[in-house]
């Protein structure tokens, strides 16, 4: 499915990064949802992906942020113990999942733990950015205006 975003071209300045946010969503999601996963908010400026990674083991699983989006992969080590299946039901397929960051999103921490992979993010925005409260002073004298002597 495509999306026109001309209109908001002729409207909006500086919502590119928005349109191609979009386009990337709409192309990066594949016919396959392996591993599944889940976006939770866990406070107000936190959040935790959770993945299911039944089977890897720490070493065979790398997180790599870089300009605002999260990529988690996960590489089997080859399995060369000689193993008879009945049925293989379990998947041990190699995978990559990203996630695109919003802006000031960093990721804090991960864990491993019962066969999900928890990586914690949290929105740092900088103190520049917060919004801030002015405080209106009030003066016994009014400004002066030009032409007129102050009273």
């Amino acid at each position: 499915m495509r999306i026109d975003l001309t209109p908001l071209y002729r409207s909006a300045v500086g919502f590119d990064r928005l349109a191609g946010l979009l386009d990337a969503a709409a192309a990066s999601e594949g016919p396959t949802g392996y591993p599944p996963y889940n976006i939770e908010r866990t406070d107000e400026n936190a959040y935790r992906i959770e993945i299911a990674v039944a089977g890897f083991k720490p070493e065979e699983l790398s997180i790599e942020v870089k300009e605002n989006l999260l990529t988690v992969q996960g590489r089997k080590t080859a399995n060369d113990e000689t193993r008879r299946f009945l049925h293989r039901g379990l998947a041990e397929r190699n995978f990559e999942r990203r996630f695109q960051l919003a802006d000031y999103v960093v990721v804090k921490d991960a864990a491993l733990a019962d066969g999900l992979l928890s990586v914690s993010l949290q929105r740092e925005v900088p103190e520049a950015l917060k919004a801030r409260r002015v405080e209106i002073s009030t003066t016994a004298t009014q400004p002066a205006i030009e032409g007129q002597t102050a009273a």
